[in-house]
């Protein structure tokens, strides 16, 4: 990536129960230029790290124990802090209806699993554009 389309630093929350998930993710972001990660096992976890550091984006899977992704979305998004903070949903689920759920509760993406790395790349690129040139980074909150 030339320096006039790089990235600004960014902060990405990665919040999946099973491991290998998570570590594929982080190795598929990692290779990103100026991308860091942090992950999150469960809903509630993912609330706790969003409170202590406010992510740029978060890679949120849905069917997790504790609270699903979608119970995660909506807690997000009622709140002014974190509203505006992109949410990519990763599941392994595929009806329409389950799009459409996580487009309901607030979600502005949707990857199904397994997830492919270019898909996974430009779509995080985007919504990090997006986010960094409206000004509404996690460093801006």
């Amino acid at each position: 990536m030339s320096d006039a389309t790089a990235l600004p630093p960014s902060d990405i929350l990665i919040v999946d129960d099973n491991l290998q998930n998570l570590e594929l993710l982080e190795a598929y972001l990692e290779s990103m230029d100026n991308i860091s990660t942090r992950r999150a096992t469960d809903g509630e976890a993912c609330l706790a790290a969003v409170d202590e550091k406010l992510p740029d984006l978060i890679l949120l899977d849905i069917m997790m124990p504790k609270l699903s992704g979608y119970e995660v979305c909506k807690k997000l998004r009622a709140k002014d802090k974190t509203a505006t903070i992109p949410v990519i949903m990763v599941t392994a689920l595929h009806e329409m209806a389950d799009m459409e759920l996580a487009t309901e509760v607030g979600a502005n993406d949707f990857l199904t699993k397994p997830v492919n790395r270019i898909d996974l790349a430009e779509r995080v690129t985007a919504l990090l554009r997006a986010r960094h040139y409206a000004g509404d980074s996690a460093d801006n909150a």
